[in-house]
């Protein structure tokens, strides 16, 4: 279940978009690269996304079968 109405995300990916935030600024300040961080948040957004998008195609369908 999404947190709001305004994303896509639940309660654990919330948390580890946050987290990965937090890793990708600490190696950011450090110098290091933060492709790999950037790219599990993007797999992350995408997978929620796609979750969100197939529950409300699943919502007009049931509404357009009544």
């Amino acid at each position: 279940m999404a947190i709001s109405d305004k994303d896509p995300y639940n309660a654990r990916e919330t948390a580890r978009i946050i987290l990965l935030g937090v890793r990708a600024v600490r190696r950011e300040a450090r110098g290091k690269s933060i492709r790999g961080i950037e790219k599990q948040a993007a797999r992350i957004r995408e997978e929620a996304q796609a979750r969100e998008d197939a529950r409300a195609a699943a919502r007009r369908n049931a509404r357009g079968k009544r």
